[in-house]
């Protein structure tokens, strides 16, 4: 059985935060998009503790009308860091146009994904105008079935909960004492409609003990936690590259 001391694991990820700072951009500011959720409101929590307020900045990225925006708001008054808004609409509108421009025909695998990467892309905008570095605020349990946006939410200069579960962030999440209204929100993508557990057709619960004991106690969940991680690793693997071999003459 796996163990995980979370008061220990919080005072060891603060240090880490810091030391990866300190070699990778010493006087560099955290940057990550704040949707008002659990990953990226204790991102930003930790980023605080490692680096302080004032090297942290929040971007609010709402695609349209974001129903919960106010919890995005709020999160970084909470932490007192700065941020900015950014509407997407109008920059998905003019994607969506050109593609139907040149007559190509829009799935909807394509127009939920494409939200992400345009978030994305003005995160590292406001990284280059602000000094920063992009946190990447995805957790183990959404990479390990490949709940993510390959240049989109899986992009990001530094994981800080890629190896963590998701009942593991928020178990750091109430060692920092952040409100409980942040740390057990139900989680969802913000895309489709749905929450992420309906997504996956299983529980975080049952992943997350599947991810650390080898099984949830139900078989045929575990079959199914399997292959959704077998179908997606290519995600989790670095760009494949040709190694040009020595040529015999």
């Amino acid at each position: 059985m796996y163990n995980f001391n979370a008061a220990q694991q919080t005072e060891n990820l603060i240090k880490w935060i810091k030391d990866w700072f300190d070699k990778n951009g010493k006087d560099c500011n955290a940057v990550l998009g704040i949707s008002g959720g659990k990953d990226s409101t204790i991102a930003a929590a930790l980023c605080v503790k490692a680096l302080g307020s004032d090297r942290v900045i929040g971007v609010m990225l709402p695609d349209g009308e974001q129903s919960d925006i106010n919890d995005s708001v709020e999160v970084c008054r909470l932490l007192g860091i700065r941020n900015y808004t950014i509407n997407i609409r109008s920059a998905l509108e003019a994607s969506f146009k050109q593609l139907q421009d040149c007559g190509i025909e829009i799935t909807e695998q394509c127009r939920q994904n494409i939200a992400p990467r345009e978030r994305t892309k003005m995160i590292r905008a406001v990284c280059q105008c602000n000094n920063g570095r992009m946190i990447n605020t995805c957790n183990y349990s959404e990479d390990y079935v490949g709940y993510f946006t390959i240049g989109g939410d899986g992009d990001g200069d530094v994981a800080p909960l890629g190896y963590l579960t998701k009942s593991e962030v928020c178990a750091i999440g109430h060692c920092l004492g952040l409100p409980s209204k942040y740390v057990d929100k139900t989680p969802s993508d913000g895309l489709c409609g749905k929450t992420d557990e309906d997504n996956f057709g299983f529980t975080y619960e049952q992943l997350d003990a599947f991810i650390r004991n080898e099984t949830c106690g139900d078989k045929e969940i575990d079959e199914a936690i399997k292959q959704k991680h077998l179908a997606n690793e290519f995600k989790l693997n670095p760009v494949a590259k040709y190694e040009p071999g020595i040529c015999e003459i």
